[in-house]
């Protein structure tokens, strides 16, 4: 583990003009808005709202920023706009940047008032994203310490008992994330016949994918298929944290395999973290929206509002938690206390 000074000092010595240093801050302030913007529709039972709204701010948001944005991993292709869609520009002009975005990870998370709903981007050089069409991923993410020693390609028990190991414990002691899908029923019966504990959730897998990474969370693995652009996204944290993410494209329909064939995605190849995000500069953001297992979710009272949101660079090594207030009424009293 790095010391203070050594920390301070990779900071110091990182390209003063690289991405990370210049955008990092104000890539908080778009997931911010993102945030902000679903946060009021929390529990109100319309999913597509809160991401109409999320979607809608977070856009704004970049285009006041002096950066040349592509999306290369969105909400769909160019004709299901209003959403961030597949390269889609974004910015006013600057900095040539490579975008991947989830304005509202967990939609029905927020329409239902659930935890673990977030606004989440990545950004990197450009070429430094793979660029995926918004199809399906089936992802096998683990933590630094089975990082390098798991393969999706194995039997599930095997993967197991190589993350038991690699942690100090036994099968029995691991808790597996999967998504709560029949699609899943025998990968669920699998990790079930080998002693592993489970926690299924209902959206939500780069929160989850985060948690593999993080002492303390409780979660030791996520399994199963679900978005690519999660996948990108989780990827681009795990880099930052030392985890590791292998996936292969599992496209729902014909449209979508011609659709990844023309991107240049290769159907039956693993892809390992470093070619999901290849960039040598990635900055990670995300904001929580409902009350998560990593972020408070925004919290509103009379003069204004707080989040709470997660910024990892992986040049410099540095994971910052950013806990901010906006205030509408500068007259008010600010409420400073911990939550």
């Amino acid at each position: 583990m790095l010391d203070v000074a050594t920390t301070l000092r990779a900071y110091h010595m990182a390209d003063v003009d690289s991405l990370e240093r210049r955008l990092s801050i104000d890539l908080v302030g778009v997931v911010e808005a993102a945030a902000l913007a679903a946060g009021r529709l929390m529990g109100q039972g319309d999913n597509m709202a809160a991401d109409h709204a999320a979607t809608e701010a977070m856009r704004e948001a970049f285009n006041h920023l002096n950066i040349s944005g592509t999306i290369v991993i969105g909400e769909g292709e160019r004709d299901e706009a209003p959403m961030l869609y597949i390269g889609e520009q974004v910015g006013k002009g600057g900095t040539a940047v490579d975008i991947a975005v989830d304005p509202l990870e967990g939609t029905n998370l927020v329409a239902r008032g659930l935890p673990n709903s977030i606004a989440v981007m990545a950004v990197s050089e450009q070429g430094g994203l793979l660029h995926a069409p918004d199809t399906y991923m089936e992802k096998l993410i683990v933590g630094p310490a089975a990082a390098g020693k798991v393969d999706i390609t194995a039997p599930v028990k095997t993967n197991l008992a190589i993350i038991a190991m690699s942690m100090n414990r036994e099968i029995e002691d691991l808790t597996i994330v999967i998504l709560d899908r029949p699609r899943h029923k025998e990968l669920i019966d699998e990790v079930r016949a080998a002693g592993a504990r489970i926690r299924l959730i209902g959206d939500g897998d780069v929160t989850a994918a985060i948690s593999s990474a993080v002492r303390g969370t409780a979660v030791h693995g996520v399994f199963g298929v679900g978005g690519a652009p999660e996948g990108v996204l989780a990827a681009a944290a795990l880099k930052c944290l030392g985890g590791e993410i292998q996936a292969r494209l599992k496209p729902r329909n014909a449209a979508e395999a011609e659709r990844c064939k023309s991107m240049g995605i290769d159907l039956d190849k693993v892809y390992t973290t470093d070619e999901l995000a290849p960039g040598k500069q990635l900055i990670f953001a995300a904001t929580g929206i409902t009350e998560g297992d990593i972020l408070h979710g925004v919290r509103y009272f009379g003069s204004g509002c707080r989040t709470y949101s997660l910024l990892m660079t992986l040049t410099t090594g540095v994971i910052s938690f950013v806990d901010r207030v906006h205030l509408q009424d500068r007259h008010a009293p600010v409420i400073l206390e911990r939550f």
